[in-house]
């Protein structure tokens, strides 16, 4: 078995493996309503025979596997940090008090907009969407559940405000890799992106306006709020100088601390404030780090959102992201995806086909091989010549593989960050797909000027005459080396 020699994948070896995947997790997530994993192990299997049956050997194949969740890893660090942020910051009062000062200041009628701009502004900062979700988005819920807005709403103006600012700060990690992979100047990527974006965030935004003023016309009965407000009051110590705390740790991204180092401040500032200002005990704020917060208030609401949090209930997020990456380094690394992207681009004649083409493409990357990384990372590699070929900057690529890639990741309840935006904020795929307005607006947008020609820009004589000579040095050099 060591000895095989692999061969070339034909089209209809690549796509078994996804299909079979998809198959069965329609059926056991929509009919059994069972989690992904096993649909995932079922494809990953698949996919390691039709690898051996191409001529790759067993270790080939396990080696891998293990490409792909080390692929994973950093994304696995972070959930981890996140569950611990959790906890921390539940048992030390941190996000009682963002709740209910938001509860003071923040109406029902305005309350998407409103939760959606300051999660833009706080992912613009600090370049993450995980990291707003899991401590602005966390507070958000608490506010917008308290005020009798349906869940799938919350998490709909979380997700859309949370990817606005990843998706156009200079600090986001999959806006620099965009970036980096093209050979695109970080900041003409994201000036391209505005074309986009910007009218996504401000139909996302209309969107929740219409929505908001409908809660506002149903007058919600404003003594749940007084309620809830009243519980936390009991609860929790709620004092001005816990705002400090995610304000710290704004503050340290901003300042370019790199994210883990920012999120293990966080954690330790939880951690204080449950023993100093909450009053606890350190056994107490070790169990909220490693098994979550618990508290019981008679209050089913505050109950159920405060009971969360800590190592152990981002478990099952790390398994599936785990999972998941092993799927996808199998079919990464065995050539199937590239067979399935080598399969798109015979059908693209045109420049509009191109760009429609590599959304496609990233969507597909995002659906099989479940990290929306490698949706930026293989596209970027299968599609760069082709731009280069039909004429087209680079910018065009890197701003397809954010439409495509960063956005969508979303919709797929398998991705890191649909099992991620699960565990952190409770709510599933079905429940919050047709209020992330911003995440489904914008690859719509980005077809539409794809279709029609504007903003797609060509390179000049100039450029073609740069990558021309670029390319004519890579060609000596590797000759060179060669010999």
């Amino acid at each position: 078995m060591e000895n095989r020699k692999a061969k070339k994948m034909n089209i209809w070896m690549a796509m078994l493996p996804l299909a079979v995947m998809i198959v069965v997790m329609i059926f056991t997530v929509v009919k059994l309503e069972q989690s992904p994993h096993m649909p995932l192990i079922i494809g990953t299997s698949v996919a390691a025979l039709v690898a051996w049956k191409a001529g790759f050997s067993w270790k080939e194949i396990e080696e891998m596997m293990y490409k792909g969740i080390r692929l994973a890893l950093p994304a696995v660090v972070i959930i981890i940090l996140v569950g611990l942020t959790i906890g921390a910051w539940m048992g030390g009062g941190i996000v009682a008090t963002m709740i209910y000062y938001g509860l003071q200041i923040i109406t029902p009628a305005w309350f998407l907009v409103t939760i959606t701009l300051i999660c833009a502004v706080v992912s613009l900062a600090i370049g993450s969407s995980w990291s707003t979700m899991g401590t602005i988005g966390v507070a958000g819920m608490g506010i917008g559940l308290s005020m009798g807005i349906p869940a799938g709403m919350i998490a709909g103006a979380v997700i859309s405000g949370a990817y606005f600012g990843d998706k156009m700060s200079p600090l986001s990690d999959t806006t620099n890799l965009a970036a980096g992979l093209t050979g695109t100047d970080l900041f003409d990527h994201i000036k391209h992106m505005f074309y986009t974006t910007i009218p996504g965030l401000a139909i996302a935004l209309g969107v929740y306006a219409y929505l908001g003023n409908k809660f506002a016309q149903t007058k919600i009965d404003m003594a749940d709020i007084a309620q809830t407000a009243s519980v936390l009051q009991d609860s929790f110590l709620i004092t001005p100088l816990l705002l400090l705390v995610p304000l710290a740790v704004i503050v340290l991204v901003a300042l370019k601390v790199p994210a883990i180092p920012a999120l293990i401040i966080g954690i330790v500032l939880g951690f204080l404030s449950q023993v100093f200002v909450q009053g606890g005990s350190i056994e107490g704020a070790i169990a909220s780090l490693q098994s979550g917060f618990t508290i019981s208030t008679g209050n089913v609401m505050v109950d159920e959102l405060f009971n969360r949090g800590g190592l152990e209930s981002m478990m099952d997020t790390v398994s599936m992201t785990i999972v998941a990456m092993t799927f996808g380094g199998v079919l990464e690394f065995s050539g199937m995806l590239q067979t399935i992207m080598n399969q798109l681009l015979k059908v693209v004649k045109s420049a509009s086909s191109l760009i429609v083409s590599t959304i496609g493409a990233c969507f597909l990357t995002n659906a099989s091989c479940s990290e929306q990384y490698i949706s930026i990372v293989v596209p970027s590699r299968m599609f760069s010549k082709a731009y280069r070929d039909m004429g087209l900057h680079s910018k065009n690529l890197s701003r397809s593989l954010e439409d495509g890639g960063t956005l969508t990741s979303v919709f797929i309840p398998w991705n890191t960050c649909g099992v991620f935006i699960l565990g952190t904020l409770g709510v599933g795929v079905a429940q919050y797909a047709p209020y992330a307005i911003l995440n489904l607006a914008v690859p719509l947008i980005g077809i539409v000027f794809a279709i029609t020609g504007f903003s797609v820009v060509k390179l000049t004589k100039e450029e073609r005459e740069e990558l021309a000579q670029e390319e004519e040095l890579k060609t000596k050099s590797s000759v060179a080396s060669l010999s």
